[in-house]
């Protein structure tokens, strides 16, 4: 419930901040453009009518000035934008109106709000992202250097791509073409330009795992097939906090449930919503593929995750991979597309993760 006597709007752009303020007392309105110095902001929020409230949307400019209006003892919202309820009819859009209507559906309670991870949370998620960036360009190099062989005929056959035997064979290959030549060393210098790259960011992160306050949360998720530590990292920086969610609830968060368009006597569902975090979503689709393979008892790797996990993480890891490996079974007996049934096995394994995260210490 709004308590605050003043409701403020901000629309945040890179260079400019316009605000809009409503006393709800008076009915006043105060309007102002503002820099992008929180100083400046939080001093000109302080003299209106108070106590104030502030709400702005989620975007690229983050959460530091949530966070620089928090400190300075005021409430702050950070909306999230697809929530934000709009006039169809509604055909002038400005800066001035954007944050007028903001102030307008603070006061009303109308604003969904996205949860301000903390400083540290917001650091390691930063690094989790710049690996993601390391690993989409590594694979579009690696694209470039096999698209370019093939061009000219020239195909490995010697075993499984990109390993170190593959390298071997591509060093080796030569071209009459000056021009061929230098764009094939162009290419492969980048694709081992990304993998260095990615591999010094794969041990930042597992360093950061270790010493962080993410560690019990990432040692229990590794109970389960599929989650390693980058993974678990991942989704422990992505989700932040997961006691907001239950294990039915986690899935629809993700984007990993059916889109629906039902009305009346009629019900029909489609692909998946695809809201919510995409990162958290990717590694939970690329880990629920592990699950395809039979279970029958922990390898090596597993045990050894094991080791660091308390028994009561280890049994229902345990129990995680049974269920999910007969998941894919049923999927498979009734004729599923693969790729179907593992977005169906990545929305259950999100809830056995949601199951070993908010589990006690």
């Amino acid at each position: 419930m709004f308590v605050e006597r003043t409701s403020v709007g901000l629309d945040v752009h890179a260079r400019s901040v316009v605000a809009a303020a409503i006393d709800g007392v008076t009915g006043e309105v105060f309007r102002a453009r503002l820099t992008p110095d929180y100083g400046e902001i939080a001093g000109w929020v302080v003299g209106l009518p108070g106590p104030s409230a502030v709400v702005y949307e989620a975007g690229p400019t983050g959460f530091g000035l949530a966070r620089a209006l928090t400190a300075a003892g005021l409430r702050c919202e950070v909306a999230a934008p697809s929530k934000l309820q709009r006039p169809s009819g509604d055909r002038v859009k400005t800066d001035a109106r954007d944050a007028m209507h903001l102030a307008k559906l603070l006061r009303l309670d109308e604003v969904t709000s996205v949860v301000v991870p903390s400083q540290s949370q917001e650091d390691a998620r930063d690094l989790v992202r710049a690996r993601e960036d390391a690993r989409g360009d590594l694979m579009r190099a690696r694209h470039r250097v096999s698209k370019l062989l093939l061009r000219h005929g020239i195909v490995y056959s010697g075993g499984t791509a990109w390993t170190l035997t593959h390298q071997v064979w591509l060093r080796s290959q030569v071209f009459n073409s000056v021009g061929v030549r230098m764009a094939f060393d162009a290419d492969l210098e980048a694709v081992l330009l990304a993998a260095a790259r990615r591999h010094r960011l794969e041990v930042a992160i597992e360093a950061m795992a270790a010493d962080s306050e993410f560690n019990q949360v990432v040692t229990r998720l590794c109970c389960l097939r599929g989650v390693s530590t980058l993974t678990a990292f991942g989704l422990a920086v992505e989700i932040g906090d997961w006691h907001r969610f239950t294990g039915n609830t986690i899935g629809s968060y993700l984007g990993l449930v059916p889109s629906e368009y039902s009305s009346g006597a009629s019900r029909v569902q489609g692909s998946i919503t695809k809201t919510g975090n995409t990162h958290a979503r990717r590694l939970l689709v690329e880990a629920a593929w592990h699950h395809r393979k039979t279970y029958r008892s922990p390898g090596a790797v597993m045990r050894a995750r094991w080791d660091k996990a308390p028994a009561a993480a280890r049994a229902r890891g345990h129990a995680g991979n049974h269920r999910l490996h007969q998941r894919w079974v049923i999927f498979t007996e009734r004729r599923k597309r693969p790729v179907v049934a593992n977005v169906a096995v990545a929305r259950e394994l999100a809830g056995w993760c949601w199951s070993l995260a908010v589990m006690d210490e």
